[in-house]
């Protein structure tokens, strides 16, 4: 998917900012326009001609809002209905940008009804992250693209279902829709979205064993220190780390394991 936040082009940049600021409502009513906006968002990326009128500079709001809600009407949640006819009537940069921008208030909703668990869910989607990524067999059946929609969605509750958050089984579904290159890529970028929800950013951090309390608590706040912002910590137990720790965050990379030590010391000999 052609990621808008943080990529955002003049119109749609502010159609963007405009939209996140009407999310509001409840856990469930939130919930209700997630699932909504995610339905609309797959049909103007299938639908051309409708995505092309109703972003069309030439075309009166009013005309766009209204054949929106003619032909969503009664198909998804009222909320979904009211953010779609109000993206209609704004200015986007690209056609495409529209399906784009509701697919991401879709995450932005489902992050936003599971209110003070919302750090919760960071974890949880992480935890499946990994659990796909670790279990080949569960990654095709995820990315089979002979096996059903409907049979991928049973396995998803099978496996989550009771166990997780209904956000984390929201999102999880939506990873299987394919606008991201890969279910591990999706979940990922949701836990980004989930944590800037929170005003926070979201470092993986490799150890060869787990680490304290009180050490997570003096990581937390040096990163915090150093990136200005509160930083949810994602914790992987790895062998290969042998000793030390690495940290990814963005696009930054903290290495300070023995293994990369090793590394520069062979480096510098062969130098």
């Amino acid at each position: 998917m052609a990621t808008l936040v943080g990529q955002s082009r003049g119109a749609s940049a502010e159609a963007v900012a405009t939209l996140t600021d009407q999310l509001t409502g409840s856990a469930g009513e939130l919930a209700s326009v997630a699932d909504g906006l995610f339905a609309a968002s797959r049909t103007l990326r299938s639908e051309a001609a409708l995505r092309r009128f109703a972003t069309d500079v030439s075309v009166p709001a009013e005309a766009k809002q209204g054949l929106v809600r003619e032909l969503f009407d009664g198909k998804i949640a009222a909320g979904a209905l009211t953010l779609l006819a109000n993206a209609a009537g704004l200015r986007w940069t690209a056609s495409h940008d529209l399906a784009d921008a509701l697919e991401r208030l879709s995450e932005i909703a489902a992050v936003r009804s599971a209110g003070d668990d919302a750090e919760r869910l960071v974890d949880e989607l992480f935890s499946v992250e990994r659990l796909v990524q670790q279990n080949p067999e569960l990654r095709d059946a995820l990315s089979d693209p002979l096996r059903s929609v409907d049979d991928k969605l049973t396995l998803v509750d099978s496996l989550l279902a009771g166990k997780a958050l209904p956000a984390t089984v929201t999102l999880v579904k939506q990873a299987l829709a394919g606008t991201y290159r890969t279910v591990s890529v999706a979940l990922a970028e949701y836990q980004q979205v989930a944590a800037a929800v929170r005003n926070e950013g979201v470092a993986t951090v490799r150890v060869a064993k787990p680490l304290t309390d009180a050490q997570l608590e003096r990581l937390e706040a040096a990163l915090a220190r150093g990136y200005g912002r509160p930083v949810h910590l994602n914790l992987v137990v790895d062998p290969e780390v042998l000793g030390g720790i690495k940290v990814e965050i963005g696009d930054d990379v903290i290495d300070g394991t023995v293994a990369s030590r090793l590394d520069d010391a062979r480096r510098a000999l062969a130098g």
